[in-house]
């Protein structure tokens, strides 16, 4: 019987590989469903295991069943590794997605699966933790933090019990590097979580999931129960997430789980020292913890050898937007943000120039080509006034209003505001209406009030163009140095950075809705 392999990853299934695998059953086909590769231009996407290995065609409809078991198929891609998205990608975290069962332990071990979990074992906490801070890896979910220092501060603590928890709410759009991990090699982040428990001496760990992802909240269930035996003494659990944004914050996710609202508390103490239910407590993302066994397995300096700088080891890139091939792409730091957009990425899907990147999520800096030089790298980055963050990048083409994307980081901002804070609060709200005064008449002259009837005030109505851009500049500043957490705080990245690259667009005389139409 021939075998063929289909993913069965939400984005393929939304694409039509529920009803491909089944058009592959009905020829009496051995149909097993597997993770996606991560490329979405060749999904559905096919494997058909021959003598010479699996050859893989897409993509296909369940029309093309038929010619793709003969070989006579166009669509034949041969050997994925041999594909050009594929061929110079570092899999270190995402080995296994798309080539085996995501909830199979025969499979998960035959592809070294587990052998990280007996590595840690056969060390002292301490050691396990070396060897993480000896790779480097860094947070794969925000500003970058040593992994390996929090884990000592965990080790180090004091307590009666202690916690892991895996921030799995990826809310940022463009991001899909944890859904596909959790949909595709479930117990990969189960390992990496129970070689942080033996390395920190905590006995139980949450993996908390937006309500979003149905597919990754049934994957990781299923997985839990089959791999309890496994990890034991350490047990798992996963709690979802009700669709709050700002829950993807440690603090306001350590409220959801506590059951309270999700609310972002204030720092110190850190979730390490006084984290859940009190309790000094792990909190990851899924990328960093699914790192942590090819790290033990390999060894530190394995991982270590790999990057650029002071950022290490591979990187998940999501590219997503007006680009040719989106998809996901791990690679090593270094990569320049060109090669990603243009090499990889294969320019816009429209053909039209390339005009903005947006890196990190709905809160990242927008880049001009004038700099996509830049090599990703969490320092680089930085530098040039923007994050890294989850590593996904939104491309744009020249028909982008940069004025229009910067509102919508404010608006963003004020939707998903847990309304703790002040800055966070009312500076987005600020926000949005400064950037639609500012974009409404330019220059504008003082004693304009009778024609802007939002403004408040005459001395509003006084402020030249210029002055209102200052002030939406000094707001910005406000919001990201006063602002609680991380919301409030990178709201002001894609607005400073769409100043500073894209002026022309502030100094426009028709209004935003004017300009949508």
């Amino acid at each position: 019987m021939t075998r063929v392999f289909v993913s069965k990853d939400m984005a393929s299934v939304a694409l039509g590989a529920d009803d491909v695998a089944e058009a592959f059953a009905r020829a009496g086909c051995e149909v097993v469903r597997t993770g996606s590769y991560g490329l979405f231009a060749i999904e559905p996407l096919a494997e058909v295991e021959t003598a010479e290995g699996r050859v893989a065609y897409g993509p296909i409809g369940p029309e093309d069943v038929a010619a793709v078991l003969d070989g006579s198929h166009p669509a034949r891609i041969g050997a994925i590794a041999d594909h050009p998205f594929f061929s110079n990608q570092q899999r270190f975290t995402f080995a296994r997605c798309g080539v085996t069962d995501p909830l199979s332990l025969a499979d998960y071990a035959a592809h070294g699966g587990w052998k990280g979990l007996e590595a840690a074992h056969a060390l002292p906490p301490q050691a396990v933790v070396d060897a993480v801070k000896a790779s480097g890896l860094r947070g794969r979910g925000g500003a970058g933090f040593p992994t390996g220092i929090k884990w000592q501060t965990v080790l180090d603590a004091a307590a009666d019990e202690k916690f892991i928890i895996c921030n799995a709410d990826e809310g940022d759009s463009g991001t899909f590097a944890d859904r596909m991990l959790m949909e595709g090699d479930p117990y990969c982040l189960i390992e990496g979580m129970a070689i942080a428990g033996h390395a920190v001496g905590a006995s139980h760990g949450y993996i908390y999931i937006r309500s979003e992802y149905p597919f990754a909240i049934e994957a990781m269930r299923a997985a839990i129960r089959r791999a309890a035996g496994r990890i034991a003494p350490f047990t798992l659990e996963v709690r979802v997430g009700a669709g709050s944004y700002v829950c993807g914050e440690e603090t306001a996710l350590l409220e959801s789980i506590e059951g309270l609202r999700g609310e972002v508390r204030a720092k110190p103490p850190l979730p390490a020292i006084e984290g859940l239910w009190g309790r000094p407590t792990v909190i990851n993302n899924v990328l960093s913890l699914a790192a942590v066994p090819f790290i033990l397995s390999e060894g530190a300096q394995a991982y270590a050898n790999v990057g650029f700088g002071h950022s290490r080891g591979t990187i998940p890139v999501q590219i997503a937007g007006n680009v040719k091939y989106g998809g996901l792409h791990e690679i090593g730091f270094g990569v320049t943000l060109g090669e990603l957009v243009h090499q990889i990425g294969g320019g816009t899907a429209s053909g039209r120039p390339v005009r903005a990147v947006q890196v990190g999520g709905p809160l990242g800096a927008y880049f001009p080509p004038a700099m996509f030089h830049l090599p990703f790298d969490y320092e680089a980055f930085a530098a040039a006034g923007g994050l890294i963050g989850h590593a996904g990048i939104t491309v744009f083409d020249d028909t982008a209003d940069m004025a229009r994307l910067a509102r919508f980081a404010m608006e963003f901002c004020a939707a998903e505001s847990c309304g703790k804070c002040t800055p966070c609060r009312i500076g987005s709200t600020r926000g949005v209406e400064l950037i639609d005064r500012i974009v409404s008449k330019a220059p504008r002259a003082a004693g304009a009030a009778e024609t802007l009837p939002q403004l408040r005030n005459a001395r509003t109505a006084a402020r030249t163009h210029e002055e209102e851009i200052e002030l939406l500049r000094d707001l910005c500043e406000t919001m990201k140095h006063g602002s609680l957490c991380a919301l409030g705080g990178f709201a002001p990245y894609p607005v400073l950075s769409a100043l500073d690259h894209f002026p022309e667009d502030f100094g426009g005389a028709e209004t935003l809705t004017e300009a949508a139409e």
